[in-house]
């Protein structure tokens, strides 16, 4: 499919496939990365990309992924299938903790099950078959040993163990303390020679203790001796030994031919893991390259949409530059894209960047483009980067060349796409641009897609003269002398040799000669080509200026649209609350007529009595009808005749005593802003204030507001549980506060899982100014869950 074998090396395919075996935790994991090759049925590479982005949203948005052991389970498997072998402990070990992985892993896609389906569809009709653990565990304890009481056998062999070592001990304290009170002993405690407790004794008192002489020290004057008592002792306890590890082995064994009947679903459970462990692995490089799932098409086309090459990309994220996004389209009208332009302006890197990009959808691999960008499935891809001579097979530079465009012209079709870098270069341009406009010519004859690189002026011209071929060019800052790397569709680029040559100061007699000696009608062309270069930047800025402004009309259009339902959501509250308020003025009226009848009754209509209880009920009714009359003959004198109000004026509200910006006009209502919160108000609801006056109060409340938040406010945030965009708003809000109030730092805990969340914070944090450095917490207290901003 790929021509020639070095074409994956050259357009970067390899250095792909090793980065993403870096993020796999087993050997079985990177084995499939190795094996990645680009896929001709549509349907496979739509479940690969499936189930990359679905993992990359996992990773991202849910709760951390169980993926704490994965150790290979195939080899144990296939060693346990040998009748008569057995799995030593530490084997069965490793086959637990990935056992529980596995079961980790399949109860976590059943708590969601339907959230991930191309990943569900990876372990389908799986089983727990827990009692595979349940025996593991009857023998093998939570440090891969062996349980004492694994068997009735054995846990009385180890007791007789301990009993004899601790005769034996026993015994030889005495011989020592005896040998200590004689004189006998050198300096020193017990020691072990030969795996051995002996006594160390002097040379000239060696003949007085019974025993066994393992060793002397090196000046001979000490002797180590096991005594003899103690040596039968000894002897008990090393056959006991032998005795608990026959028996091991026995149990051990049994296990291993209870664990072979269930060889097949292990083999099972390792293909999950291995399965897990890879699409794990393109997840996570998906996320370094802020990759994405193109849609995906049968016809034989390209359309990228805002790419980035991805190697680039990585390569700048250390430098803090930005890779410029690639726009491109090949398709059955422009099936042939020739690109031209200056040196070093970014032709092959763009040329590159569709061959790599378009290897990586159709092996399964998210790509660094807009998910809005359209791929096609080709059965062929053949590239001609670089210089492939060969001493050994008799080739040079050009004949290397023209070794590849013969293979191309024969094998070609409408489902290939072909990149060739510098086309017709190597010999003399008077002969190689007419050879390679013909093989041009056959390509377009067999509705080949491709894009090819060149600065031959007779290749731009057929481009412009032949249909199914386009020109393009990488723009040019003809002023500033800079390549700016965008792709431009439709015309071809001028190579700009003289002006480069004039920036870098080649001597003004040499250029002079050199555009004396090219021929008028090509200096012409050249010069239309510099023209209109001019011509496409100031298009393209023009672009983007209304792009620009588009973007910031649609942004106001929605601060529009949000503050016109803020009012109508902010007058249904009012008028529901003023409801609230007269039913419950009205029941407690009622209340009130009802217990003043009653204290009359009570008192007998006394005249003293009936005269105050009147009284109290008129001051309860004039709560409700003297207050807002008076209201509003005062409202009614808030703006004086005459005076006008104007947008960034201050007025005063009087019932609220508050103090708010006029930011909006509407016949006689006001739009009124009070920090965040927005309201309407009539002009006779408001008082003009005076801009010195409201400085002064602006500062009292300012101040009033900050000593109540830094009383209340604690400069850490928990985040851990959240999903990322959830998690980065709640930072926000305590890191403005945290700037705000002047704190020298903010705590941020989030957990350490796969590290996702991590990183998402500590990039989004970079981009303040404010963020002085990052660092984890002390190991001991945290560490990487735990992350301080230290503000400047």
């Amino acid at each position: 499919m790929i021509y020639p074998d070095n074409a994956s090396e050259k357009l970067g395919f390899t250095d792909i496939k090793a980065l993403i075996k870096t993020k796999c935790l087993s050997e079985a994991g990177k084995e499939l990365v190795e094996k990645i090759q680009p896929q001709k049925r549509v349907d496979q590479i739509d479940k690969f990309l499936r189930q990359a982005h679905e993992f990359k949203e996992l990773l991202i948005n849910d709760a951390p992924f169980p993926v704490d052991h994965l150790y290979p389970i195939k080899p144990l498997a296939e060693k346990a299938r040998v009748e008569g072998t057995f799995l030593s402990e530490s084997e069965f070990f490793s086959i637990l903790l990935s056992l529980k992985t596995v079961f980790a892993i399949l109860r976590y896609f059943n708590e969601r099950n339907g959230t991930y389906p191309n990943l569900e569809a990876l372990f389908e009709h799986l089983p727990i078959e827990k009692s595979i653990v349940s025996a593991i565990e009857r023998v093998v304890d939570e440090k891969g040993n062996v349980r004492m009481d694994a068997s009735p056998k054995l846990a009385d062999t180890v007791a007789a163990i301990a009993k004899a070592e601790l005769e034996a001990r026993k015994r030889i304290d005495q011989v020592f303390r005896m040998a200590q009170q004689n004189g006998w002993t050198a300096d020193g405690n017990l020691t072990i020679r030969d795996g051995r407790l002996c006594i160390p004794v002097h040379a000239e008192s060696k003949r007085k203790i019974k025993g066994w002489i393992h060793d002397e020290s090196a000046t001979g004057q000490t002797a180590f001796i096991e005594p003899e008592e103690v040596f039968h002792l000894n002897n008990q306890v090393r056959d006991l030994e032998f005795e608990r590890r026959r028996e091991i082995v026995r149990i051990l064994t049994a296990l291993t031919d209870e664990l072979r009947l269930h060889i097949p679903l292990l083999l099972d459970y390792h293909n999950l893991l291995t399965k897990v462990d890879f699409v794990r692995a393109k997840a996570l490089f998906a996320i370094d390259i802020d990759g994405h799932m193109p849609e995906l098409s049968k016809e034989a086309s390209i359309s990228l949409v805002n790419a980035r090459h991805p190697l680039l990309l990585l390569n700048f994220k250390g430098s803090q530059q930005t890779v410029v996004p690639l726009n491109v389209t090949v398709d059955q009208t422009q099936r042939i894209i020739v690109v031209s332009g200056p040196n070093a302006g970014g032709k092959s890197v763009c040329m590159k960047t569709i061959g790599l990009l378009q290897l990586m959808a159709q092996a399964g691999l998210l790509i660094p483009a807009d998910p809005a960008s359209r791929l096609g499935v080709f059965n062929r891809i053949f590239a001609d980067i670089g210089d492939d001579q060969s001493i050994e097979s008799d080739l040079s530079t050009y004949s290397a060349h023209l070794s590849k465009m013969k293979y191309f012209s024969e094998h070609a079709d409408a489902k290939t796409l072909i990149l060739i870098d510098e086309f017709g270069t190597g010999t003399d341009p008077m002969f190689g641009g007419p050879i390679a406009e013909a093989v041009l010519e056959v390509f377009n004859q067999k509705e080949v897609r491709g894009v090819v690189t060149t600065h031959y002026s007779n290749l731009k011209m057929f481009a412009s003269n032949t249909e199914g071929i386009e020109n393009a060019s990488m723009l040019f800052d003809n002023v500033a002398m800079r390549p700016l790397y965008i792709l431009q569709t439709g015309k071809p680029g001028s190579s700009y040799a003289f002006e480069i040559a004039q920036k870098i100061g080649l001597n003004s007699a040499i250029l002079q000669a050199a555009k004396q000696k090219i021929g008028a009608q090509q200096k012409r062309v050249d010069t239309l080509l510099v023209d209109l270069e001019r011509d496409k930047k100031e298009v393209h800025d023009t672009k983007v200026s209304i792009a620009q402004k588009e973007r910031q009309l649609a942004r106001l259009k929605a601060e529009n649209e949000q503050l016109q339902a803020y009012l109508e959501e902010n007058k249904k509250t009012i008028l529901k609350k003023a409801k609230d308020e007269a039913r419950e003025i009205i029941r407690n009226a009622n209340k009130l007529v009802e217990n003043t009848i009653s204290d009359i009754k009570a008192s007998q209509a006394d005249k003293h009595k009936t005269k105050q209880l009147r009284q109290q009920l008129e001051v309860e009714l004039n709560k409700h009808t003297d207050q807002p009359a008076a209201s509003v003959s005062k409202s009614k004198q808030n703006v004086p005749q005459g005076v006008s109000i104007e947008v960034g004026d201050w007025v005063k509200i009087p019932d609220t005593g508050s103090e708010a910006e006029v930011i909006g006009l509407s016949k006689n209502n006001l739009v009124l802003a009070m920090g965040e919160l927005r309201m309407v108000k009539k002009r006779s609801e408001v008082e003009p204030v005076a801009k010195r006056n409201v400085a002064k109060a602006s500062r009292k409340t300012y101040h009033a507001s900050v000593s109540e938040d830094v009383a209340n406010f604690k400069p850490e945030v928990d985040v851990r549980g959240m999903r990322t965009e959830a998690a980065l708003n709640e930072i926000e809000k305590h890191l403005d506060k945290a700037v705000m109030m002047g704190f020298p730092s903010l705590k941020i805990i989030h957990g350490k899982g796969d590290g996702i969340l991590r990183r998402f914070i500590r990039d989004y944090l970079r981009k303040y100014g404010e963020v002085e450095r990052l660092e984890d917490e002390h190991p001991d207290r945290g560490g990487e869950g735990i992350t301080y901003a230290y503000l400047s």
